[in-house]
């Protein structure tokens, strides 16, 4: 593996998380969202879905690979969906606009402490990703300081 891959490795893996930090702030800013601009009805969660991220390899990369048994090529974000399996909140409000004949209102399916949880999961991963750039960094620094001597 390259010097600059292991690079490359460790700054897609920051992307990725700081991606999903970013929707699950998303989420939470949209806690109290009864209704969706194209009026579907309250905010879906969304959820992000990590995968390895597949470089279009060369012929000559094709054939070195089965020599070599694996070579990570970093992380990418798959997709973002919504979360259909958690139901809506549902609230007794007859005086809210969005409240139904009941006097329900359906509020989002967004949990504030799993999305913290989700959060602090994040920002370790974030993290992790942080110590194994700068290490690299250093190991880097390092050869060519020995280089220069």
């Amino acid at each position: 593996m390259a010097l600059f891959q292991s690079f490359d490795i460790a700054a897609s893996g920051m992307t990725a998380q700081r991606f999903r930090m970013d929707t699950i702030a998303e989420n939470i800013a949209n806690i109290n969202t009864t209704h969706s601009e194209d009026g579907t009805g309250p905010y879906r969660r969304k959820i992000v879905t990590f995968e390895e991220r597949q470089l279009t390899p060369s012929f000559a990369d094709t054939l070195e690979s089965y020599r070599n048994a694996y070579k990570g090529n970093g992380v990418r974000v798959s997709k973002v969906s919504e979360d259909t399996e958690t139901d809506f909140v549902m609230s007794y409000d007859p005086s809210n606009p969005d409240a139904d004949e009941n006097g329900y209102v359906s509020y989002p399916n967004v949990n504030t402490v799993t999305e913290m949880t989700n959060l602090i999961d994040a920002t370790r991963g974030y993290q992790a990703n942080v110590t194994a750039f700068n290490s690299l960094k250093a190991m880097a620094q390092q050869g060519i300081s020995i280089g220069n001597s």
